[in-house]
């Protein structure tokens, strides 16, 4: 047993020796100033102009450089809560048939969160922009779980795909 608990220690001596030689050894001081000085940092962007009239809130730019054609396949990752048909039924999420122009929460049959219904603002192109972008932030409380659409050529595809889907779409100018 002493044998045991001599070979234990003198290995944890060893390797504790072996550390502080090496530290001895190999020491390298720190130098004062980092060898790379950086005076200012500046960040440039390229932004297109369709990104800065995005940002402005203007979708209808964007409606040029789209198609509702592109928004039918995007939208493809709203179908599995909405329909867009025309006399479709409510899913998860209410029918979208017509939803741009019409007021928010108005779907009959469906079970609206009650900051959907407080919002009770009309869905215009600026308003579902801002909602597909991320609807939790657009409207606080709503039970929308979708995180939302980031590109917004993307939002602007299908909003022109929800604009054609209804019986009194919206004039694009």
């Amino acid at each position: 047993m002493n044998k045991i608990i001599v070979s234990i220690i003198l290995t944890v001596m060893l390797v504790i020796g072996i550390n502080k030689i090496t530290d001895i050894v190999y020491f390298v001081e720190k130098p004062d100033q980092s060898a790379y000085q950086i005076e200012s940092v500046v960040s440039s962007k390229s932004t297109t102009e369709a990104e800065t009239t995005s940002e402005t809130g203007n979708i209808i730019a964007l409606f040029a450089s789209v198609s509702a054609g592109d928004g039918e396949k995007i939208f493809k990752k709203c179908a599995a809560c909405h329909s867009i048909a025309q006399g479709g039924g409510n899913k998860i999420g209410p029918a979208l048939w017509g939803v741009l122009g019409r007021k928010a929460g108005a779907v009959a049959n469906y079970k609206y969160s009650k900051a959907i219904i407080a919002h009770g603002k009309p869905w215009s192109f600026e308003e579902m922009d801002g909602f597909l972008k991320k609807p939790k932030d657009w409207i606080k409380g709503t039970k929308m779980s979708f995180a939302g659409l980031k590109n917004e050529k993307e939002r602007a595809a299908i909003i022109l795909y929800m604009n054609q889907n209804t019986d009194n779409p919206l004039p694009l100018n």
